[in-house]
Protein backbone atom coordinates (compact mmCIF):
# COMPACT_ATOMS: atom_id res chain seq x y z
CA UNK A 1 0.00 0.00 0.00
CA UNK A 2 0.97 3.55 -0.25
CA UNK A 3 0.89 6.04 2.53
CA UNK A 4 0.40 9.82 1.72
CA UNK A 5 0.88 12.48 5.27
CA UNK A 6 0.52 15.76 5.21
CA UNK A 7 2.16 18.38 6.76
CA UNK A 8 2.78 22.48 6.98
CA UNK A 9 -0.73 23.58 7.48
CA UNK A 10 -1.06 26.57 10.33
CA UNK A 11 -3.31 29.57 11.06
CA UNK A 12 -1.99 32.78 8.88
CA UNK A 13 -2.95 35.75 8.26
CA UNK A 14 -4.91 37.15 5.40
CA UNK A 15 -3.09 37.62 2.29
CA UNK A 16 0.34 35.62 3.80
CA UNK A 17 1.55 32.86 1.65
CA UNK A 18 1.74 29.14 3.04
CA UNK A 19 3.41 25.81 1.49
CA UNK A 20 2.48 22.80 2.71
CA UNK A 21 3.88 19.17 2.03
CA UNK A 22 3.21 15.28 1.11
CA UNK A 23 5.34 12.41 1.56
CA UNK A 24 4.78 9.32 0.07
CA UNK A 25 5.74 6.31 2.15
CA UNK A 26 5.51 2.33 1.25
CA UNK A 27 4.85 1.43 -1.81
CA UNK A 28 5.26 5.14 -3.63
CA UNK A 29 6.65 3.94 -6.76
CA UNK A 30 3.37 2.80 -7.58
CA UNK A 31 2.52 6.71 -7.65
CA UNK A 32 1.72 8.48 -10.76
CA UNK A 33 -0.42 11.94 -10.61
CA UNK A 34 -0.39 13.70 -7.18
CA UNK A 35 -2.52 16.32 -6.38
CA UNK A 36 -4.36 18.66 -4.02
CA UNK A 37 -8.17 18.22 -3.23
CA UNK A 38 -9.65 20.38 -0.03
CA UNK A 39 -12.60 20.77 2.05
CA UNK A 40 -14.00 23.45 3.26
CA UNK A 41 -16.32 23.78 6.73
CA UNK A 42 -20.17 22.65 5.97
CA UNK A 43 -18.54 22.23 2.09
CA UNK A 44 -17.73 19.03 -0.53
CA UNK A 45 -14.11 18.09 -1.13
CA UNK A 46 -13.03 19.97 -4.05
CA UNK A 47 -9.92 20.13 -6.27
CA UNK A 48 -7.40 22.16 -5.91
CA UNK A 49 -4.47 21.08 -8.05
CA UNK A 50 -3.14 18.28 -10.07
CA UNK A 51 0.32 17.82 -11.21
CA UNK A 52 1.89 14.43 -13.46
CA UNK A 53 4.44 11.53 -12.63
CA UNK A 54 7.10 13.97 -14.46
CA UNK A 55 5.93 17.65 -13.16
CA UNK A 56 5.53 18.85 -16.86
CA UNK A 57 1.92 19.14 -16.76
CA UNK A 58 -0.14 20.74 -13.80
CA UNK A 59 -3.80 22.19 -13.48
CA UNK A 60 -5.67 23.70 -10.94
CA UNK A 61 -9.11 25.06 -10.13
CA UNK A 62 -10.67 28.12 -11.15
CA UNK A 63 -10.66 29.83 -7.58
CA UNK A 64 -6.61 29.66 -7.65
CA UNK A 65 -6.37 32.41 -9.69
CA UNK A 66 -2.34 31.72 -10.35
CA UNK A 67 -1.93 32.58 -6.30
CA UNK A 68 -1.03 28.48 -5.62
CA UNK A 69 1.69 26.52 -7.71
CA UNK A 70 1.80 22.85 -7.20
CA UNK A 71 5.19 20.75 -7.67
CA UNK A 72 6.99 17.89 -7.00
CA UNK A 73 10.36 16.02 -6.30
CA UNK A 74 10.33 12.15 -7.02
CA UNK A 75 12.94 11.67 -5.37
CA UNK A 76 11.88 12.52 -2.15
CA UNK A 77 8.47 10.94 -2.91
CA UNK A 78 6.94 14.34 -2.32
CA UNK A 79 4.35 17.26 -3.63
CA UNK A 80 4.22 20.76 -2.20
CA UNK A 81 1.58 23.42 -2.50
CA UNK A 82 2.58 26.81 -2.51
CA UNK A 83 0.07 29.03 -1.92
CA UNK A 84 0.28 32.84 -2.21
CA UNK A 85 -2.79 36.00 -1.06
CA UNK A 86 -4.42 33.53 0.65
CA UNK A 87 -8.14 34.56 1.50
CA UNK A 88 -10.32 33.21 4.38
CA UNK A 89 -12.29 31.41 1.78
CA UNK A 90 -9.72 29.08 1.73
CA UNK A 91 -10.11 27.99 5.13
CA UNK A 92 -10.00 23.92 4.89
CA UNK A 93 -8.32 21.00 5.11
CA UNK A 94 -6.25 20.10 2.56
CA UNK A 95 -5.90 16.78 1.63
CA UNK A 96 -2.97 15.16 -0.48
CA UNK A 97 -4.18 12.35 -3.38
CA UNK A 98 -2.22 10.22 -5.62
CA UNK A 99 -3.17 8.07 -8.22
CA UNK A 100 -1.44 4.80 -9.66
CA UNK A 101 -2.19 5.77 -13.43
CA UNK A 102 -1.99 8.62 -15.47
CA UNK A 103 -4.98 10.16 -15.28
CA UNK A 104 -4.81 13.89 -14.87
CA UNK A 105 -8.36 14.06 -13.61
CA UNK A 106 -9.68 16.75 -10.96
CA UNK A 107 -12.04 13.92 -9.51
CA UNK A 108 -11.51 12.37 -6.49
CA UNK A 109 -12.65 8.82 -6.80
CA UNK A 110 -9.05 9.04 -9.86
CA UNK A 111 -7.17 8.45 -7.15
CA UNK A 112 -6.22 5.44 -4.84
CA UNK A 113 -4.18 7.08 -1.95
CA UNK A 114 -5.55 9.73 0.22
CA UNK A 115 -3.64 11.19 3.56
CA UNK A 116 -5.35 12.17 6.33
CA UNK A 117 -5.18 15.99 5.92
CA UNK A 118 -3.73 19.13 7.61
CA UNK A 119 -5.30 22.63 8.61
CA UNK A 120 -4.72 25.64 7.22
CA UNK A 121 -6.91 28.37 8.60
CA UNK A 122 -6.76 31.97 7.49
CA UNK A 123 -7.90 34.66 9.62
CA UNK A 124 -8.97 38.31 8.48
Amino acid sequence: QVQLAETGGQLVQAGASLMISCSASGRAWKIHDMAWFRQRPGKEREFVALISWSGGYADYATFVRGRFIITRDNAKKSVYLRMDSLEPEDTALYYCAASDHERLSSLAHAYEFWGQGTQVTVSS
